[in-house]
Parts: C-alpha cells; structure tokens; sequence
C-alpha cells in the first residue's frame, strides 16, 4: 500500500517515517507551506498559560522568544510533545480537538489569574476564541506563522497519480483537504479516485474531502495523528502490497 502524506514538510515527514516502519510505501507532497513570521519578543504580561493548536505554533513561539516557563495546554499529543522537545514545562495535553482544549482550560484554569495567550497561525479552525470569552476568559491571540498552500502538486505526486500507484492519502485538516481537491482539480486527475482511500483526521477533515469520489473515505477515531496513524497501517496489520 502506498500513500500520499500532505502534511507541511516537518510533520509530514515524520508521519511518513511512521508509516513506513508499519510496512507501507509513504510519498510525501506537502500542501501547505509554513513561514515563522518575524518579530520582537511576545508580549507576556499578564498572561497566565499559553495555548497551542498545532505544533507550529509552538515552533514559532520558540523561534520568536526564548522564554520557555509559561504553562503550555496543547491540542493534541503531537503539539505537547513538540512543546516538551523545545524545552517548555510544564506542558498539558488535550488529547482532543480545539472543543477538548477549550473545555480543558475552563476546568484547569481561573479566569481571574490572567489572560491566555494562543499562539498560531493567520487562519484558524474552531471558535476557541469565543469559547473562552464567553466563559470570563481575556484571550489574546499571537499570530507567528503563515500556512501557504501548493500551487500545484509535486512532480512525483503528478507522475504517481498518472501511474495509478498511490493507494490512500493521509489528510489532515479542512484547509489542506480543499487544498487537495482544487489541484486534483486543475491537473484533471478526479477520475483517479475509484481506488483510493481517503484518510481524515477528523469529521471536518472529511467533510472537505467527499468533493472527490473515493473509493472510502475514513475517519480517525481521534482527531491525533497517532489515531490517524492506527487508521491506516493498524499495529499487526499486513501490508496491501
């Protein structure tokens, strides 16, 4: 089994390095370029944790500031152990989506200590935001980085897509799907999909995607990488050649 992995090139990788210690063939073509936007150090007064929903925004923070002491409530378990790799302490892991990181910071934290800092990029998903507020919260937002979409898919991936050799793609967010869809669209491949499977991060994730006729389109019974990791290429599971 082969699959195409559209994450941005630092994740992607990885992810394809998973797959391919679970016995499938990965090829990556990442959809989204991520540029860490310059900047004086973050205004951290009054903050009292800082908020991350991917593990660029992290990255960039660290980039940006070398203070690492803040509390960190991170999405997901990818985000939090690239918080942990960077050198921030202590850092708290939603094990979710931006709901569960929301609900996780009304039940840990007191609106009265301080504000709370996300640190992310020119375009969100969810309402974190607005979730907040409406609990007392004073949120403020930082943003570090860009997400610039492909405009075409790579050379290998077009020459893949034309041999009929990939088998899955591993799609990670509503944004990269649409990413997707438009270039499959523009290099007039739609009629490759009869054989292939999408797999989805998420509901949302999906969503995006069903623009295309899949073969299938699964969906990951968390909204974290290694869920989505065990959706593919199961512990145990044998290769599809």
């Amino acid at each position: 089994m082969r699959i195409l992995v559209t994450r941005p090139a630092e994740d992607g990788e990885a992810f394809a390095h998973d797959l391919r210690r679970r016995g499938v063939d990965a090829l990556l073509d990442p959809l989204l370029a991520v540029e860490f936007l310059a900047g004086p150090s973050l205004d951290l007064d009054g903050v009292q944790a800082v908020l991350v929903t991917s593990a660029n925004g992290i990255r960039a923070f660290a980039a940006r500031d070398p203070r690492r002491t803040l509390p960190v409530y991170a999405v997901g378990a990818a985000s939090a152990a690239c918080a942990r790799s960077l050198g921030f302490d202590p850092v708290i892991s939603a094990a979710g989506d931006v709901t569960a990181l929301a609900r996780l910071v009304k039940e840990r934290l007191d609106p009265k200590a301080g504000a709370v800092l996300h640190v992310a990029g020119s375009r969100l998903a969810g309402d974190l935001a607005g979730t907040l507020e409406t609990a007392g919260f004073a949120y403020r937002r930082a943003v570090l980085y860009e997400a610039r979409p492909a405009s075409a898919l790579s050379p290998e991936a077009a020459a893949a897509w034309q041999a009929g050799t990939i088998d899955g793609v591993a799609l990670f967010s509503p944004r990269t799907a649409k990413t997707f869809v438009a270039l499959v669209r523009a290099a007039g491949l739609t009629d490759r999909f009869g054989t292939v499977t999408a797999f989805c991060l998420s509901a949302a994730v999906a969503t995006a995607a069903r623009a295309l006729s899949w073969r299938a389109v699964a969906v990951a019974p968390r909204p974290d990488k290694d869920a989505l990791l065990a959706t593919i290429a199961p512990v145990g599971a044998q290769s599809l050649g």
